[in-house]
């Protein structure tokens, strides 16, 4: 009886569930953008955003793949959906690369692009974070950044979720002489610094953790990451 009655929760409530998964993403990606509004739909607030598939080796969007039922996280395990990186390659230990994912383009009145949205994911100290990162329109100029899944330690690696730290990255410039530049540092940032515009407050007592959000966000940032669609985006080959 138990076991029917567990069960047949699961199928009556799955679609629900679903829709949460769905509207807590929508809701993450509008976050690390800033543009989440208290009080408003984030269905409503969504519609300014728009979701594309890009093909992680050509750097263009991929039209064939459909936005809508794409798995980014199954197509990273799936040998044939996903390409083996080298030693040199891992920045981020995701031993992985899958050949599509999904990007995230909000579009200004002009119908210009406004802010780019990318999903980041890589290894810490103890767990793999998830999360996003935002760019301003010249793909240079950090707009947020948010994890929305991680398994770091409260109090030390957890303190990516802290407002305070998350607000240290708006305004943050991503590359320098074509090279990704933009990472955490020991302790607060220098703001004296010639290299302050691409230095983000560490994480006290979360070394490790700080050191792999570098990683992370480096590797998705460079060039075996989102780096050529963002050159053809700019250029308009996209």
């Amino acid at each position: 009886v138990c076991s029917v009655i567990v069960s047949t929760a699961a199928v009556v409530l799955k679609p629900a569930q679903e829709a949460n998964k769905t509207l807590d993403r929508k809701r993450n990606i509008l976050a690390a953008a800033g543009m989440l509004q208290e009080g408003v739909s984030v269905e409503d607030q969504f519609q300014q955003v728009t979701a594309r598939v890009v093909d992680m080796r050509t750097g263009r969007f991929a039209d064939d793949v459909d936005p809508d039922s794409f798995d980014q996280r199954k197509a990273a395990k799936d040998p044939a959906q996903s390409d083996r990186l080298t030693a040199e390659q891992d920045q981020a230990k995701i031993s992985r690369r899958e050949n599509h994912a999904l990007v995230y383009l909000v579009n200004d009145a002009q119908g210009e692009v406004d802010k780019i949205i990318l999903p980041i994911h890589g290894y810490g100290l103890w767990s793999t974070l998830y999360g996003f990162i935002a760019l301003e329109s010249d793909a240079n100029t950090v707009a947020g950044l948010g994890f929305y899944e991680h398994g770091e330690t409260p109090g030390l690696g957890g303190e990516v979720d802290n407002p305070r730290w998350k607000a240290s990255w708006p305004g943050k410039q991503v590359y320098r002489d074509g090279e990704v530049e933009v990472g955490l540092v020991k302790g607060a940032v220098d703001s004296s610094s010639a290299d302050a515009d691409w230095q983000i407050d560490g994480l006290a007592g979360a070394t490790l953790t700080a050191r792999g959000i570098t990683n992370l966000v480096q590797f998705w940032l460079g060039n075996d990451g989102f780096e050529p669609f963002l050159n053809n985006l700019k250029s308009g080959e996209a």
